[in-house]
């Protein structure tokens, strides 16, 4: 036998632990892990946690992999990924009426489910039987997706299940405006079944949608088919909302330790530094204790005060558990993931210590993360009347996989197995980086000469629609059109995009489709869809707001000309306007600065010709072909 390397021998080590405790466990059909070896129930959230573990592990293999036996590990721990990942798709597609409906009614009873039998693959409860919309679960899938498939892994095999993707993302994309469970399953903390908008879901779903987008699914080998679209419109709403919440969790937990999945590893959601420094130490603060960190203040999920013949409880009877939460070393997994994304092995250092000192040795020498600890009965009164004198009991499952896989995680970065940027192939940790001032690019045209001709005498030069050719100028009711194409797919049921709300950052860049150039005009814009366009004074502040708010904008004007508008368009031509630099210039100035997305979903894919443009998309643009 050959001589290992230290290394070598170090992720051996780690090999035999991964397996022990997390592949051999694995169900062989599905893919899926059970919650334990009495329950088959394999929950969307955990699985994908339990697996983050098997792929670092497998990337770290990968760097030493200079010999048959190490390549062949890589191989087997990718695949074990592919698995898994596979078998939640398959789960998820066989509820594929449920996406469907959910788009139109976004009725928690037609939600995805959050749990599927780990066995079959199949639903394991009713739809009214549990708190089944999570959204952060279903984001965190697609997030877990992009970031695998971003690391080479073939996941996705076929154009339908493109399509069903990109239906996940439409499942999503309205996560800022609609009410679930969130990561606890229980929505309001009374545990009343009542779902409330929750900061993890929406950071969880900005983070999905941000990572899955111009993202080909067929990796390498994919083209235009393959690719995933996403308005950007729709992650910058969730990031909006999301801003206005944290450190808030909901409206009944002013605070929740599961928000650190969303300001650090995985998802990255926030790009504000002071806000995730605020939101981190308020739970280090609030939440943080010997044995981990509770989940939310007054929380009395296997607290000695817990009725275990009573489901939920009324506000005013919460306060029996302040003080006596329990508290779950998950979460200083959590902080040690964060401290290693920040380059502070001093932090990771004195996480770790206060991990491993909770943990509990099996007799093979295996540490284990246990799910989490609780002040025994008999103790409640004096820790409730001297906060953390009292030492606490492990419970639950042991290991807690979820945690366990994290803390494997970090592991492998604090040894030096494993770069942050390999966990994060899509560079999603560098969001909160300081970026450059962007300047807007402003283009104003003129619906016809007699317009153009009037803006002359103010000394405002601009085309009219028709100058601007080659590039075709359409209003934004077209774009609206075109994207209910968008993961179209007869055999699946799948209808595409149903809203039909185009933003702001959506209009500001330019389509390509078929070698032609398209640009839209913005909704508010439009007189035919939206009544501010009849209303010169409020499109005039309208404008100013969305100038401060995006990358590009148009403006399009008509008949007589409100000094309000040109007033505005002076403003504009001195190169700042209402706290934004902008640049004024004409159309074809800006090709080579300008964001152009191909508009290749039109093709007929639900024909099964991807490659031949929909007949229907040119009546569209008012015209019989292209």
């Amino acid at each position: 036998m050959r001589t290992r390397s230290n290394s070598g021998v170090r992720l051996d080590y780690y090999q035999r632990v991964v397996h022990k405790l997390i592949l051999d466990h694995q169900q062989p059909v599905t893919g899926l892990f059970p919650a334990s070896p009495h329950n088959d129930h394999a929950w969307i959230r955990d699985n994908l946690y339990c697996i983050l573990a098997v792929w670092g592990l497998s990337m770290a293999f990968k760097k030493i992999a200079d010999q048959d036996e190490d390549r062949a590990k890589t191989y087997e721990l990718e695949q074990s990924c592919v698995k898994l990942m596979r078998g939640l798709l398959m789960a998820m597609m066989q509820q594929k009426d449920k996406v469907e409906k959910f788009k139109t009614t976004q009725h928690s009873l037609d939600s995805l489910h959050a749990k599927y039998s780990s066995t079959t693959g199949r639903t394991v409860v009713k739809d009214n039987e549990w708190g089944h919309l999570q959204i952060d679960a279903i984001s965190l899938y697609l997030l877990v997706l992009a970031q695998m498939t971003a690391s080479g892994l073939q996941i996705v095999f076929s154009l339908d299940e493109v399509a069903f993707i990109q239906n996940l993302v439409f499942y999503i994309e309205s996560a800022y405006c609609i009410p679930d469970y969130g990561i606890w399953e229980r929505g309001d903390k009374t545990n009343h079944g009542l779902p409330e908008l929750n900061a993890s879901s929406i950071g969880m779903a900005k983070a999905a949608l941000e990572a899955v987008n111009e993202l080909d699914l067929f990796g390498a080998r994919g083209g235009p088919s393959s690719v995933i679209h996403v308005l950007a419109d729709e992650a910058q709403k969730c990031q909006a909302v999301l801003q206005s919440m944290l450190p808030r969790e909901s409206n009944s937990k002013e605070l929740d330790s599961g928000i650190l999945s969303i300001i650090s590893y995985p998802a990255f959601a926030v790009d504000d530094p002071q806000l995730i420094a605020k939101t981190r130490d308020a739970i280090v603060t609030k939440l943080q204790g010997k044995y981990g960190c509770k989940r939310f203040l007054r929380d009395g999920h296997k607290t000695p005060r817990e009725d275990p013949n009573r489901l939920y409880y009324e506000p005013w009877e919460l306060r029996m558990f302040e003080n006596i939460e329990c508290e779950w070393p998950l979460f200083f997994c959590y902080l040690i993931l964060d401290y290693c994304f920040q380059g502070d092995q001093n932090n990771v250092s004195d996480y770790m210590q206060r991990l491993e000192k909770i943990m509990i040795r099996k007799d093979d020498g295996i540490k284990l993360v246990p799910e989490l600890y609780a002040v025994p009965m008999n103790k409640a009164d004096q820790e409730q009347s001297e906060p953390g004198s009292q030492e606490r009991i492990p419970l639950g499952r042991c290991p807690f996989i979820w945690a366990q896989s994290l803390y494997i995680l970090g592991k492998l970065l604090q040894e030096g197995f494993l770069a942050v940027g390999e966990l994060d192939p899509l560079n999603r940790r560098l969001c909160s980086e300081k970026k450059p001032d962007v300047v807007v690019q402003i283009v104003i045209l003129a619906e016809d000469n007699e317009i153009r001709d009037k803006l002359l005498e103010y000394d405002l030069n601009v085309q009219t629609i028709s100058e601007v050719a080659p590039i075709e100028v359409q209003p934004a009711r077209v774009l609206s059109h075109l994207y209910t194409y968008l993961g179209r797919n007869k055999k699946l049921g799948l209808s595409g995009r149903k809203s039909r709300d185009v933003g702001i950052l959506s209009t500001s860049k330019l389509y390509s489709l078929n070698d032609r150039i398209f640009a839209f005009t913005p909704q508010f814009s439009d007189m035919k869809r939206f009544y501010i366009a009849s209303d010169y004074e409020l499109m005039v502040d309208t404008l100013k707001s969305e100038i401060n708010f995006l990358k590009s904008s148009w403006q399009n004007i008509r008949a007589e000309i409100p000094m309000a508008m040109i007033t505005t368009m002076k403003k504009l031509k001195s190169g700042y306007i209402n706290g934004t630099r902008v640049t004024l210039g004409n159309l074809g100035d800006f090709l080579s600065t300008s964001a152009i997305t191909n508009l290749s979903f039109l093709g007929s894919q639900e024909d099964g010709y991807p490659d031949k443009l929909n007949p229907q998309v040119p009546e569209l643009f008012g015209r019989e072909s292209f």
